[in-house]
């Protein structure tokens, strides 16, 4: 049986969620994945639960192409946000099948721990009536900078729907050993965010960012050790995250997810095609 794949939103970072969803649909992914929860990052286009005209396109794109949503993105603990403002959301993917939502830590240096282990708390009970687990990650240039960390805040929150994420390019970037990661409950690892990254890792949080939004490489691309790394994890999908700004320039929305998933396929389940489905059974 061969690995299940999601659309991340960052992938094709302002593509809005309909046509992202038959994007998904025609390349042949099982889930999609989306951003409904703003970042505040300059410049994103914003595609909000309250925007009933683009939920209903949203939804009539799912029952179309049969596709769910995998994740949600992104449940920020931060000192200025309250966690009661995710519902709407939550409730939202919920609707759309969604199982997870992404949380990161964004408070400033010096914030109490405990107030992190708090927030995240608060967010799991939120999220638990629509039947989301929490899964919180790593991002080097946040506030949580290693797995240690991640692993401490939801251990100390100790929630029933908690979880930690993986990313493969913070994975890199934090130098995880796979005993660390063989150390990890396994009914906290519920998907894999999923691309490839060079060798050498960014001196500074700014680099590590632009790598992270405009210059992940396609899976094989670069080092990161798959098969040690999925040897380690339960049957878990892969949420291809994976934002390249030429790639997309060259090849398109379109183009450049269906290159994600190709190569990912071609890495990772190298006996797919040979029990693959016609070109456009899919749809």
């Amino acid at each position: 049986m061969g690995h299940r794949f999601s659309l991340a939103h960052l992938t094709v970072m302002g593509c809005p969620p309909p046509e992202m969803t038959h994007i998904a649909a025609r390349a042949g992914y099982d889930f999609v994945s989306f951003r409904l929860i703003p970042m505040g990052v300059p410049g994103e286009p914003q595609y909000l639960p309250g925007d009933a005209s683009l939920m209903r396109a949203t939804k009539a794109a799912l029952r179309q192409t049969g596709l769910r949503v995998l994740d949600l993105e992104v449940a920020s603990i931060r000192e200025d946000v309250e966690p009661a403002s995710y519902a709407p959301a939550m409730e939202a993917a919920a609707e759309m099948g969604a199982g997870h939502v992404i949380a990161s830590a964004w408070t400033r240096e010096g914030t109490d721990r405990n107030f992190i282990v708090d927030r995240y708390a608060e967010i799991c009970d939120r999220a638990r009536p629509f039947g989301l687990t929490v899964d919180l990650e790593f991002p080097l240039f946040s506030r949580l900078k290693t797995l240690g960390e991640t692993v401490d805040v939801v251990r100390a929150a100790d929630r029933p729907n908690g979880g930690v994420l993986i990313d493969a390019l913070y994975y890199h970037f934090a130098r995880v050993s796979l005993d660390e990661i063989d150390a990890l409950p396994r009914s906290w690892l519920h998907f894999l965010h999923v691309c490839d990254t060079k060798a050498a890792i960014p001196a500074t949080g700014e680099a590590m960012k632009h790598v992270a939004r405009d210059e992940r490489l396609y899976v094989g691309e670069g080092c990161i050790d798959f098969a040690g790394l999925l040897a380690r994890l339960p049957p878990i999908p892969l949420s291809i995250e994976l934002p390249n700004a030429q790639r997309v320039k060259e090849l398109g929305y379109a183009g450049h997810a269906r290159r994600c998933l190709e190569t990912a396929r071609a890495a990772l389940d190298p006996d797919f095609h040979r029990n693959a489905r016609p070109a456009g059974a899919a749809g």
